[in-house]
C-alpha cells in the first residue's frame, strides 16, 4: 500500500510543479517578453525613422544583443528545466496554498522540511553574473556602438524571456 501513496504523491507534485512553471515562470515571462519587445523594437523604429540614424552596425548588435538574451534565457530555462526532472517538489512546494483554520486565519501548509539545499551554491553567482553580461552587454552597445540606450537596455531581455517561452513550450501544451 505504501508504493501507490507514493506515486499518487509523485504525480501531485509534478502537477504542483507544472501549475507553478505556468503561473510563476511563463506568464510573467511573456507578459515581460512582449514589453521588453515592443519597447526595444519601437526604439529601434524611432532611430530608424525620425533620427536617420539606423545602420548596419546597429542591426548587427541589437541582433546580438537579442541573441545574448537568448542565450541566457535558454541557460537559465535549462536549469529549471533539470529541476523539475530531477526535484519536481521543489517547485510543487512553492504552490502550496495555505490552509484555513477554524479562526479564519491562513495557517501555512506544514509539509515535510527540507534538509538538503535545492540546488548548486553556485546558482545565484550564476544569476548575478548573466544580469551583469546583459548590462555590460547593453552599456558597451550604447557606449561605444550605435544602438538608441532604450533598445539597448530592453531588447536583451526581450530575448531572455521569449527563450524561456520557446524553450518551456512542452509544458505549455500541458
Amino acid at each position: 500500500m505504501p508504493k501507490l501513496v507514493t506515486v499518487k504523491q509523485q504525480e501531485g507534485q509534478d502537477a504542483k510543479a507544472t501549475a507553478y512553471i505556468k503561473a510563476y515562470i511563463l506568464f510573467p515571462a511573456g507578459i515581460l517578453g512582449l514589453i521588453s519587445m515592443v519597447g526595444g523594437v519601437s526604439a529601434l523604429g524611432y532611430q530608424l525613422i525620425a533620427t536617420d540614424t539606423y545602420t548596419w552596425q546597429t542591426f548587427l548588435q541589437s541582433s546580438g544583443l537579442l541573441v545574448l538574451g537568448g542565450m541566457l534565457g535558454w541557460l537559465q530555462t535549462t536549469y529549471h528545466r533539470s529541476i523539475l526532472n530531477h526535484r519536481p517538489e521543489i517547485f510543487a512546494a512553492r504552490m502550496r496554498q495555505p490552509a484555513i483554520k477554524k479562526g479564519g486565519r491562513p495557517k501555512r501548509d506544514g509539509g515535510p522540511a527540507q534538509d538538503s539545499p535545492s540546488g548548486s551554491p553556485w546558482v545565484p553567482v550564476a544569476y548575478i553574473a548573466g544580469l551583469a553580461l546583459l548590462l555590460f552587454g547593453s552599456t558597451v552597445s550604447v557606449v561605444y556602438g550605435v544602438v538608441y540606450p532604450v533598445a539597448a537596455y530592453f531588447l536583451p531581455w526581450a530575448g531572455f524571456f521569449w527563450a524561456k517561452l520557446f524553450f518551456w513550450r512542452t509544458v505549455l501544451k500541458n
